[in-house]
């Protein structure tokens, strides 16, 4: 079992983490709105930066649904995945211990039919 502080440096790993990619996002948003601009060559500054803008926060709304969509899929996989692997390993420590309880009852008839003789 992870300890108290683990979990904190886990936490605090993922939340960098994931401002250090939605800031990647942000800036590539910026990118796609100058070149979507560029192929607007008639807007004057004061429309380029206000089509910029709106490009932006949309492609910013837009990425958020995603990531909140990828995180809710997450989360339901990682439940799932915890599900089968407690039923897998469940199984194997049932196999486990059945083939240990073969084995001490073969070993004993083993060892009483040896004793008979």
């Amino acid at each position: 079992m992870r300890s108290a502080a683990e979990m904190q440096l886990d936490q605090a790993v993922n939340e960098i983490e994931g401002f250090l990619l939605w800031e990647a996002e942000k800036d590539r948003a910026r990118t796609r709105a100058e070149a979507f601009c560029a192929g607007l060559p008639w807007l004057t500054d004061t429309q380029r930066r206000e089509v910029e803008l709106r490009y932006c926060q949309d492609q910013r709304e837009v990425s958020r649904s995603y990531l909140e969509r990828v995180a809710t899929r997450s989360a339901a996989l990682r439940t799932e995945y915890e599900g089968v692997y407690r039923a897998l390993r469940r199984r194997l420590i049932t196999a486990f211990l059945s083939g240990t309880v073969a084995m001490v009852a073969l070993t004993t008839v083993a060892a009483i039919g040896l004793g008979a003789r």
